[in-house]
Order: structure tokens, then C-alpha cells, then sequence
């Protein structure tokens, strides 16, 4: 069944739109975008609608005295009995709320967890996967920070993946990421258990959210890592605290002050973002409970076994035997799609019992 208070809710409010567009009232620019949002539900119910009507009209002549027309109205009303459930679904799928930040681009960060040097060098391994796999899809990836460990892992990387759909994409990737292999320092053969987590938080548009210059504190320092006599004599890391939250950032993957304190910027106000869409999602966590991706990081989402070479998610109950692959980021579509759908299943089935 479909939800009919809402469907008519927004039926009413296209056409009002289109009346307040014809005739010049109101904010032009707003309303356009407004219509812009509701016009894919707007054209499918008219395409459901026209074929409720259509069904109507053929059980009326499939009942009719003329057998010959009866038979074909009786024909021409079974294909549409079969076409009904898909268009049924597809206005339920333009129906489900979407995240308003689903469709833009993502900031990532990877952090190693339990596990010392092993979790670092799983951290690293994460981090290859992920830009293989946005380098698949097409993506732009940034580094704007990174911290790499003594054996060649990393402590800690933040990279800006840029494109259509990111966050919609990835935002299933939040959590603990739990690795079982053979370390490369292990002497023994014994097999350990280390972690990193995975944090996506969706970059945040100027129009989105406002950071007033006065609620900040901005603090320069010399880069440590590499890169030479610069690091040392150049005070060009930024640190940027917001004062009201306690929210920092720091950038000092650039040599130029200026452009590391507009990427710390971008950072702050991202987790700023991210920070209020968790507040209002924990208000609607009693709704959703059994919802993917509810954006707890402490939750335990993955287990990639190396010596079973198996990649199983906990959220789904999903194992993949391709381990090699999903680690490679070649297969990393799999889970990823899976989870997408898993999600989709869950927000139909909730449109369902509101109906």
C-alpha cells in the first residue's frame, strides 16, 4: 500500500508550486529547486495514477458481452497487473526521505586503532582500498592530512573524495574495521587481532552551516614530518579551534599557511556538520533502531580474516571469500551496494507500516 496522505500532500504542493511559478509570486529561485525535488514523484504518480485508470477501464471491458473484446482487454489487463507492482515500488523508492547530504562529496578519515604498529599498517591498507575503489567510481581524492607510522602504515589520514553520490556511497563505511592476520613482525605465526576506524562525515557547503570568525581561535605552528629545512623554519600548520564546541582541525600538508588554514577550515566545518546531524539523528534513533548505518563509530561493522580470506559484515551478515579483492578495492562495490540496498529495504518496509 501506498502512503495516500503523503502522496497527496506533495501532489497538492507541486501543483501549487507550478501555480506560484506561472504566475510570478514568491521566491523564483526557491521554488524552482523545490520543484525541481518533487517533480520525479509528481511524473511517477501521474504515471501510476494513469495506469490505476487504465486497470479500471479494462476490468470494465473484460466484463463486456463481446467475447473478442473481452479477451483482449482480459490480455492487456494481465501485463498491466504485472507493471503495476514496479511502478508501485518505484514511487515508494522516490517516496523514502534522502539524507540532504547524499548527494554531495565526503571527508574520510582513517585512524589506526588497537593493535600498535599492525593496526597502522591495516590503517594504510583501508586507505589504498578506499582510493582505489573511489578511482573506480570516478572520484577525485585529496589528502588534506596525513600521519604515517615507523613501519609504513599510517596513524591517522583525512582525504576529501569529491564527486556525485559520495557520501550516499560511503557513509555505510563509519565504524570499526577489525583485521585477523599474521603480523609482519610476528616470528611465531601467530594470528592477531588489530583495528582502525573509519569515520565519513559529508563536506559541508557554505550554505549549509556558518562559522563566525569570532567563535574561532586560529593557531600557527612549525609542520613536523617531512619536507626538509621548510618544516623546520616555516610556521605554516594551522590549527583552527571552534570556541562555542571545542571542535578542532589542523592542516600542514601544505607548505603555504593560507591554504592549510582553508583546508583546516573545510575539515571544522564538516565535523561541525557531521556533529549536528548526529544530534538530530540520536533524537530519531528510537525510530530506527535496526537502521544501516546509524553512524556509530565505536560499532565493531567488519572483519577482514586473512587466513580464511574472508571480508564479513556484521551489520548484514554478509561474508564475501574474495578477500583479496574487496582489500584491493576491485570488489569493495560488493559490500557497499549490499548495504545501500539493506538500507533501502529497511526505509520501504518503514514507508510501508505508515501507509
Amino acid at each position: 500500500m501506498l502512503p495516500a496522505a503523503q502522496i497527496d500532500r506533495i501532489a497538492a504542493r507541486f501543483e501549487e508550486i507550478e501555480a506560484q511559478l506561472s504566475a510570478g509570486h514568491g521566491d523564483m529561485v526557491k521554488l524552482s529547486k523545490e520543484r525541481a525535488q518533487l517533480k520525479p514523484v509528481a511524473e511517477a504518480l501521474g504515471e501510476y495514477r494513469a495506469a490505476e485508470d487504465e486497470r479500471a477501464s479494462l476490468e470494465l471491458i473484460a466484463s463486456d458481452s463481446d467475447a473478442e473484446m473481452a479477451s483482449m482487454a482480459r490480455d492487456e489487463l494481465q501485463a498491466l497487473k504485472e507493471k503495476l507492482p514496479e511502478l508501485e515500488r518505484g514511487l515508494k523508492l522516490l517516496l523514502i526521505p534522502r539524507d540532504a547530504a547524499d548527494e554531495g562529496s565526503a571527508i574520510l578519515e582513517v585512524r589506526a586503532g588497537t593493535g600498535g604498529a599492525e593496526a597502522a599498517l591495516f590503517a594504510g591498507d583501508l586507505v589504498a582500498m578506499y582510493r582505489r575503489y573511489a578511482m573506480l567510481q570516478g572520484w577525485r581524492v585529496t589528502v588534506m592530512s596525513i600521519s604515517e607510522s615507523d613501519l609504513g602504515g599510517m596513524k591517522e589520514a583525512i582525504l576529501l573524495v569529491e564527486g556525485a553520490g559520495v557520501f550516499a556511497k560511503l557513509k555505510f563505511e563509519s565504524g570499526v574495521h577489525r583485521v585477523q592476520r599474521v603480523p609482519q613482525t610476528e616470528t611465531q605465526g601467530r594470528i592477531h587481532t588489530s583495528a582502525a576506524t573509519v569515520a565519513v562525515l559529508p563536506e559541508a557547503e557554505d550554505v549549509e552551516i556558518e562559522v563566525k570568525e569570532s567563535d574561532l581561535r586560529i593557531d600557527v605552528y612549525r609542520a613536523s614530518g617531512a619536507g626538509g629545512q621548510h618544516v623546520n623554519k616555516t610556521e605554516s600548520a594551522v590549527r583552527v579551534t571552534h570556541l562555542p564546541t571545542g571542535v578542532v582541525a589542523a592542516s600542514q600538508e601544505e607548505k603555504s599557511q593560507h591554504k592549510n588554514k582553508a583546508i583546516a577550515m573545510k575539515m571544522l566545518k564538516a565535523r561541525l556538520y557531521d556533529a549536528e546531524r548526529q544530534r538530530v539523528d540520536n533524537i530519531r534513533a528510537a525510530d530506527r533502531k535496526d537502521q544501516v548505518g546509524s553512524g556509530d563509530r565505536s560499532e565493531r561493522i567488519r572483519t577482514y580474516n586473512f587466513p580464511q580470506g574472508r571480508v564479513t559484515d556484521h551489520r548484514i551478515n554478509l561474508t564475501l571469500y574474495k578477500l583479496d579483492r574487496v582489500i584491493a578495492g576491485d570488489d569493495l562495490a560488493e559490500l557497499v551496494n549490499a548495504l545501500g540496498e539493506h538500507d533501502q529495504a529497511a526505509r520501504l518496509a518503514a514507508l510501508d507500516g505508515q501507509a
